[in-house]
């Protein structure tokens, strides 16, 4: 088992006595769900359906305060904070950014025995492992009372990309990406029987008509891995963006038909002149479009 302090992960808390239900009208998963011990995937989205920061969320117990603990991207933590509290109005929330005092210790490859407090697992799959939300200077003790080897987060980056889990920022740009384009939807990041929050009538309208063309897939890199950001063809039509790499795996967001395309016809896939595949070829197929009545 490992364990790695994520330096680039921070922490945003929201509580009062309204925060639960302030969250669930606001973000994608269904915060009515969420208790101690226990963490969903979400978003923060746009009005017209975009994500402006995805994270995890879970629920701190009574000996921490209450409220909900949001495991954002540091580099969000603050804009996250300030954009809950303009939603805020009167609503009896507080928000604070503890990312200062309070991180994210990421732990795979098998199951702590004991779980400290403010532990739940990966909501995005069981192969993402635990989170730990813990200050960093208790991260070695922490890995130690679990029983895990404590590893540089560079080795959580390729457990990740391996696993085929999106990180922002690299694998797609905030306020530019639809939660479909990003397979949060495939990653129980969004619950599609919850009642509204902002952006949810478009996310809705891509769900039912199937209309999500791009998405976030895996690659098989033989060469060295191209740079992030690099533009992929095939032949004369570009067909998406190289995100983040390790280990001989990559991620990209491709768009789908054009991949499909290429693969009919046998064209490679090319990032900055290096050929690309396709880890699971049958992912850029289309099911056929949904009719809505």
């Amino acid at each position: 088992m490992k364990a790695a302090f994520l330096p680039d992960r921070g922490v945003v808390k929201v509580s009062g006595e309204a925060a639960r239900d302030f969250l669930n009208g606001l973000v994608t998963t269904d915060v009515g769900l969420i208790q101690p011990g226990l963490g969903r995937f979400g978003a923060l989205l746009t009005p017209q359906g975009k994500i402006v920061a995805d994270f995890l969320i879970t629920e701190a117990p009574s000996g921490h305060g209450g409220g909900f603990l949001i495991d954002c991207p540091r580099a969000l933590a603050q804009t996250l904070a300030d954009k809950l509290g303009f939603y805020k109005l009167r609503a009896k929330v507080v928000v604070e950014n503890l990312s200062d005092s309070l991180g994210v210790l990421a732990v795979w490859d098998g199951e702590p025995g004991i779980k400290p407090d403010l532990t739940f697992a990966d909501p995005r799959g069981e192969k993402l492992g635990w989170r730990i939300l813990i200050p960093a200077e208790l991260a070695p003790k922490a890995a130690g009372l679990i029983g895990a080897d404590l590893v540089d987060s560079a080795a959580y980056e390729a457990h990740r990309i391996a696993c085929g889990a999106p990180r922002g920022g690299i694998d797609f740009m905030y306020g530019d990406a639809f939660p479909h384009e990003t397979n949060m939807d495939r990653l129980h990041g969004v619950d599609f029987d919850k009642g509204c929050y902002i952006g949810q009538e478009v996310v809705s309208r891509m769900q039912h008509r199937g209309t999500a063309r791009t998405r976030i897939v895996r690659l098989v890199l033989d060469d060295v891995p191209p740079e992030a950001g690099v533009e992929i063809r095939a032949g004369d039509k570009p067909v998406g963006t190289m995100g983040s790499s390790a280990g001989g795996i990559g991620l990209a967001l491709i768009r789908l038909d054009r991949a499909a395309d290429a693969l009919d016809a046998a064209v490679p896939l090319l990032a900055g002149g290096i050929v690309i595949r396709l880890a699971e070829p049958d992912s850029v197929r289309l099911a056929p479009k949904k009719t809505v009545a």
